[in-house]
């Protein structure tokens, strides 16, 4: 059974940042509900999984994209800060950091091994998308709105929609890891 020991692990450089105490909890138990959900009783397990089974992620698994997300959308707000003489909006960091690790949180129930050593979509997955599903496990857990825009509108679910700020950073910093690997596996990337 995975623990919130076991998330808090996994996720400590990012969850360390996040300063409000009771929005990381809320993140970690986020996590736990959706890996009960999903079935997903190790961390093992956890790392295996490829974080889409849209194209071939060339190994890049579902832990490993769910930090470079969140890493890569702090950078781009980092850049920015560094480089605009004043920034001309406030990003809450808090919102951001936890929006990254839940944007694909209902991949958690959207995605269960396939017995043969892969994995397939989910009965879940089928009736509703990660976005979606992701949403309703973030209002389990008590998150605010806020985060709930950032998990239901980081895909295509939240084109032209309303979202948070922190939704646009994660939006791009998500894309910004799949667009590569599936450009590259369709023989779309100039050389």
């Amino acid at each position: 059974m995975i623990a919130a020991q076991d998330i808090e692990r996994i996720f400590a450089n990012q969850l360390a940042r996040i300063r409000d105490d009771k929005l990381r909890r809320q993140v970690v138990e986020t996590w736990l509900l959706g890996c009960k959900e999903g079935g997903w009783t190790s961390v093992e397990e956890l790392r295996k999984m490829p974080f889409t089974l849209l194209t071939d992620t060339k190994g890049v698994g579902f832990i490993v994209h769910t930090i470079a997300v969140t890493e890569g959308a702090l950078a781009l707000v980092k850049a920015q800060a560094d480089n605009y003489g004043r920034m001309p909006y406030e990003v809450n960091l808090d919102r951001l950091i936890a929006g990254g690790l839940l944007h694909d949180v209902g991949k958690l129930v959207e995605t269960e091994p396939d017995g043969r050593g892969g994995y397939q979509i989910s009965l879940s997955g089928r009736c509703t998308r990660h976005p979606v599903s992701g949403s309703m496990l973030a209002a389990r857990a008590g998150l605010p709105m806020e985060i709930i825009n950032i998990i239901a509108c980081h895909a295509r679910e939240g084109e032209g929609r309303p979202q948070v700020l922190e939704t646009i950073f994660i939006h791009q910093a998500d894309f910004a890891t799949f667009d590569p690997l599936a450009m590259m596996n369709k023989g779309q990337i100039i050389r």
